[in-house]
């Protein structure tokens, strides 16, 4: 039996905030706090003669993702946000005239803005319209695996086997399902799964992961290249001086030096949720975000996601207002936004209930 409230008190913001805001922003536990001041402390103490060891590190946090999300290691890459692996896979595919790129209406503006920027035809449906407009000109359907603005959860599953049996890329952001919901890489086998860490994953913004199947990988360039770009980049006192071999790891996506104060904190949640274990995270997820459906007079959809969008009048207003109680919210297209973790519990709801 998990012992939540022990859970909770790692997470020092909880003591002042009634923070149901997770969407927007996740907190950080002491764990990761303190990964990071050791990983300063270390610094100071080597004056980083080490550094190598600290890409070893890292290594052991792609493996502690991979087991997280049921990939590989080597299908793990660290980038700074989901930004930056849509802009590796808009630069990476050779387009032609009259591609098209499919997406869900309602979609973050990550994956509205690539496309238009590009000037690729974007056409953006209903999602119980997305597998039948697929057209033979789809070359790649982005969406978000939970919408930002209403919670819902998109049938990745049975998304990815169309895809794969029309030969279309397969683009997953899944920045608001990851931390919070159970989620199967081996079984979906989206070309590309992208991860921003800054909300449920609970790290530091700037820096999230990406996941690239293997048969994407042998075919999509780095957007960058540098000094880590060539296999034998660890041989630092020989850099190869030439065009660079690659490795076959979503590794070569990397390019240059990594944040490491930010994945030893990234590492000290993962840790985390491994110990607790996806599966219970999720249920207990789940069952704080029925409790806060309930709160509302009207039946509010997507019972099998932890954001709760509520049509107020005025949600931006009704939003500040609950700030000044201390109760952290968000208000997103007319609709009051509450999301839960599994660091809440129910005097959250309870206070969110009374403010209300």
């Amino acid at each position: 039996m998990t012992d939540w409230p022990r859970v909770r008190e790692l997470f020092p913001a909880l003591r002042q905030w009634t923070f149901l805001n997770t969407a927007t922003f996740g907190q950080l536990s002491v764990r990761s706090t303190e990964a990071v001041q050791r990983h300063f402390d270390h610094r100071n103490e080597t004056a980083c003669a080490d550094f190598l060891s600290w890409f070893t590190d890292h290594d052991r946090l792609r493996a502690k993702i991979a087991t997280l999300i049921h990939a590989e290691a080597a299908d793990v890459g660290f980038i700074p946000n989901a930004s930056t692996a849509l802009g590796i896979l808009m630069n990476g595919l050779p387009w032609q005239s009259g591609d098209e790129v499919l997406t869900l209406e309602h979609e973050f503006p990550n994956n509205l803005y690539a496309p238009l920027h590009r000037d690729i035809t974007l056409r953006e449906v209903a999602p119980e319209r997305l597998l039948e407009s697929i057209t033979p000109r789809t070359r790649l359907v982005a969406i978000s695996a939970v919408n930002y603005t209403n919670g819902y959860r998109a049938p990745l599953e049975e998304i990815a086997v169309e895809c794969r049996r029309r030969n279309v890329v397969f683009y997953v952001d899944g920045t608001q399902m990851l931390g919070a919901l159970e989620f199967d890489f081996a079984r979906i086998q989206p070309d590309l799964l992208a991860v921003n860490c800054y909300k449920w994953m609970l790290a530091p913004n700037g820096i999230g992961f990406l996941a690239v199947h293997p048969g994407l990988r042998e075919r999509l360039a780095p957007l960058s290249i540098g000094w880590r770009s060539h296999h034998d980049w660890r041989n630092v006192a020989q850099l190869w001086h030439g065009k660079p071999e690659l490795k076959d790891s979503a590794e070569k996506y990397e390019g240059g030096m990594l944040p490491s104060s930010l994945l030893y904190a990234l590492e000290a949640s993962v840790d985390l949720m491994l110990e607790l274990g996806p599966a219970a995270i999720e249920t207990r997820v789940l069952e704080l975000a029925a409790q806060v459906r309930a709160l509302f007079s009207t039946a509010l959809p997507y019972a099998n996601s932890a954001i709760i969008a509520a049509p107020v009048p005025d949600a931006a207003a009704l939003s500040a207002r609950l700030k000044e109680q201390r109760v952290l919210t968000s208000a997103r297209h007319g609709m009051l936004r509450v999301s839960t973790h599994f660091y809440n519990d129910e005097s959250d709801i309870a206070a969110l209930a009374a403010a209300l």
